[in-house]
């Protein structure tokens, strides 16, 4: 017997990068006899799933879908809706490598068992892989993702991502930026090799396409200098280099660079500047109190030194920008000061790509949900390890 999955990848492959939703359409309905498929993708601010078969999918019948889709999408798990006539709609979660993408609808003639389920979850998977790669070469999910126009800077930012969550053995890291569609200097960056896990919080200085510039040189340079080899301290003194020597001590970014060894839970850091880290173990929130060293770019040929702490099994480091902690809605007190504290205890039993959303979802309602003042990003990495390192420090 053919394999079904086995199909749907060769139809994949062959498909030109814009046309991969077309391609799964006509080989699911062919090899699983389903009636119609839907490909929904989450959009900037995971607020929604949007069709990209069926851009103009009347309201009525979006709606309809919307609640189970986002189960779907939330759970990461299959998720069945038998209709009375007997057809059930199977809601499978597009991921890659844990980048949560959207959503894979397959409307089937009746209840599948258990081995069609299995199958349909693997054409999803084959499917997110494509769409992962076909964003370098086409334009069209990224259209399906936007709900508004992104200013320029957004444009840059987001580019430069290099995902927005990420599946480990050891670990799940995720992140968000905000107010998505305008965001400017703020920025996340990591990289997994092997047992290591480089993260990287910029909390950019200035407004719009300036500070969305800074921000692009001060990643890059710090990707060259991993790329390369270089330690945590050659990162961040490449990137001040780099910094200081384009904008003599005008310019500068505040950026926590870290390093999880994610075997043994240690953790390297270096702290050049203000983005915060708080740990979340059991049902308590403490900050991470590390030496506070000079922003990048301030001085020529400044110098970093790199300190250590160890993560338990179970750890959760919530890592914020200014533009989160010190919010400060007019008349009331520093989001950082208590409010942050509650929104991260209410996520422990979230996944860590649903912590993120909460914690920004609490700092809108603590706005008002007012357009937010500065750039805010949350990244949020579990440790699920199970041999931690001693602990350093005392920490």
């Amino acid at each position: 017997m053919p394999d079904p999955s086995g199909a749907v990848s060769r139809a994949l492959r062959a498909a030109p990068p814009d046309q991969l939703a077309e391609a799964a359409d006509a080989t699911v309905r062919r090899v699983l006899g389903a009636s119609r498929i839907e490909v929904f993708v989450a959009d900037y601010r995971f607020t929604g799933l949007w069709p990209v078969l069926d851009a103009e999918l009347p309201e009525g019948g979006f709606l309809a879908c919307q609640g189970v889709a986002q189960r779907c999408f939330r759970s990461q798990q299959p998720v069945l809706d038998a209709a009375e006539d007997g057809r059930c709609r199977a809601y499978l979660p597009l991921s890659a490598w844990g980048e949560r993408l959207g959503v894979l609808m397959v409307e089937l003639p009746a209840a599948p068992d258990a081995a069609t389920v299995e199958t349909a979850r693997d054409v999803a998977g084959d499917l997110a892989m494509a769409l992962r790669a076909a964003d370098r070469e086409t334009d069209r999910y990224r259209r399906a993702r936007r709900r508004e126009r992104l200013s320029m800077a957004a444009e840059m930012q987001w580019d430069l991502l290099p995902g927005r969550s990420v599946v480990h053995g050891d670990f799940v890291l995720a992140g968000q930026l905000e107010p998505a569609y305008t965001v400017g200097g703020d920025h996340f960056d990591w990289s997994v090799d092997g047992d290591r896990l480089t993260v990287t919080v910029l909390n950019g200085t200035g407004n719009g396409l300036a500070a969305s510039l800074l921000t692009a040189m001060t990643v890059n340079a710090m990707r060259n200098a991993r790329r390369s080899g270089g330690s945590l301290v050659e990162q961040a003194e490449l990137a001040s280099d780099t910094i200081f020597y384009q904008h003599r001590g005008s310019r500068h970014v505040a950026t926590l660079l870290l390093e999880l060894d994610s075997r043994r839970g240690l953790v390297r850091a270096v702290d050049a500047g203000s983005p915060h880290m708080l740990r979340l173990r059991g049902g308590t929130v403490t900050p991470i109190a590390l030496e506070q060293q000079l922003p990048l770019g301030m001085f020529a040929e400044t110098r970093y030194d790199v300190q250590e702490f160890s993560v338990q099994p179970g750890d959760r480091l919530f890592v914020v920008s200014d533009g989160v902690y010190a919010a400060e809605p007019a008349g009331q007190e520093p989001y950082g000061d208590r409010a942050m504290a509650r929104a991260m205890r209410s996520t422990r039993l979230q996944p860590a790509t649903e912590a993120v959303g909460t914690v920004m979802r609490e700092l809108h309602a603590y706005h008002a949900d007012a357009d937010l003042r500065d750039d805010a990003v949350v990244v949020c990495l579990d440790w699920r390890g199970s041999s931690p390192a001693d602990d350093v420090g005392g920490r």
